[in-house]
Formats: structure tokens, C-alpha cells, sequence
């Protein structure tokens, strides 16, 4: 955590905190994710699957043990009570789009942005800016780290003025700490594959 051979540039608190609440800004919030979503990321970071130039230095020279450590810290510490006034969401999150075959946002990361399992991150109190940044690198392939390219798809799909509502909402919320078993997951995106395929079949028959 100290950043270790790579010294104090490297050390993992200087940019995330000690609390690993990030600095609200670009910096995002570590503390309360799912630890295999945390270890997925540093291992991505160190391939270049997820290219970044203060990530990938820092994940790099780490062994396996060293990035399990990392994520089982972060995933360990509790998440601060955060939050502004209650907000409707944006539509996409609840319903998505249909006629651009782009599913409600909650079927992955849950209602309130809590996430839904080791592949769908929590993005509640995440800064809107850092969500922003990273709908931009979905959409230009910078980031390809996604579960066969859904992130990529939506991304590329949504605009500036739609990704910029979601982040603004998202920054809203009581940063919650991931779901309690795998079963919420499980119906979640269930629930987002039937949505999907339905909203495809009906496309068909209008044709």
C-alpha cells in the first residue's frame, strides 16, 4: 500500500485515500467494492487490457498475491454514509431504451447503483466525473475490459447530455455496499436478458 519498490508515487493512499473514498473528483471510491472486481481491475490494468498511465505503472510490477491483497483491503474498508436529496433517475437507468436495444442501467448495477455482483460494480457516490471519463473510454475502445463489449455497445449509443445525467444522478447516491448474495445478481440479469429479448421480438413484428 505504500507503493513499495516504486515509492511513494506509487503508493496506492496517495490518490485513493486511506479510507479509499477517492477525492470526489476523478479519483473513484474504492472502499466497500467487490474484491473480485477490484483484483479483475488491477490485473487488467497490468496487461494493458485497461490502458492508464498512473494504473498500469502501479499494477504492473505487482505479483498476484500483491493485486489479491490490494483488492481484498479496498473491498474490506466500510463505505461512508454519502448521498444528496432524493432524485427520480434518469430514464435509462430504470428502463433503458428499447429502440436502441439498450438495457435499463439497473439490471447490472442495481437500483440504487449498489452493483450486482463481481462484474458489475457498484457505481453509487462514484465522482460524475470519473463516470463520465470512463463512458468516454468505453466509447472510443480505450477501455475493453468489459464482459463481451456491453459497456462498449451502450456507450456508443448514449449521448454526451444522457451519460452526463446518469453520472450527475449517480454521484447523488448512498454509496451501498455490495449485494449480500449472488441470488439478487442472478434475477438482475435475468431480468435485463428477458427485457432485451422481448423488446428485439417485438421490433421483429413491427417489421
Amino acid at each position: 500500500m505504500s507503493g513499495g519498490a516504486g515509492g511513494a508515487a506509487h503508493a496506492c493512499f496517495s490518490c485513493h485515500g486511506l479510507d479509499g473514498e477517492g477525492d470526489g473528483v476523478s479519483v473513484p471510491r474504492l472502499a466497500g467494492l467487490d474484491a473480485g472486481y477490484l483484483q479483475k481491475q488491477m490485473e487488467d490494468y497490468a496487461s494493458g487490457i485497461r490502458p492508464d498511465k498512473v494504473m498500469g505503472p502501479v499494477a504492473k510490477p505487482l505479483d498476484d498475491d500483491a493485486r489479491r491483497a490490494v483488492a481484498a483491503y479496498y473491498a474490506a474498508l466500510p463505505v461512508k454514509a454519502t448521498g444528496g436529496a432524493a432524485a427520480p433517475p434518469p430514464a435509462l437507468w430504470t428502463a433503458g431504451d428499447p429502440a436502441r436495444d439498450v438495457a435499463p442501467c439497473a439490471a447490472c448495477h442495481g437500483r440504487e447503483g449498489q452493483g450486482v455482483g463481481s462484474g458489475q460494480p457498484a457505481l453509487a457516490g462514484q465522482p460524475a466525473a470519473y463516470t463520465i471519463d470512463q463512458f468516454d473510454r468505453w466509447k472510443r475502445a480505450v477501455r475493453r475490459n468489459d464482459a463481451r463489449g456491453v459497456m462498449t455497445a451502450i456507450a456508443g449509443k448514449l449521448t454526451e447530455s444522457e451519460v452526463a445525467a446518469l453520472a450527475a444522478w449517480l454521484e447523488t447516491r448512498p454509496a451501498s455496499p455490495r449485494p449480500a448474495s449472488g441470488a439478487a445478481s442472478a434475477s438482475a440479469v435475468e431480468a435485463a436478458a428477458a427485457g432485451s429479448a422481448a423488446s428485439r421480438e417485438g421490433r421483429r413484428r413491427d417489421r
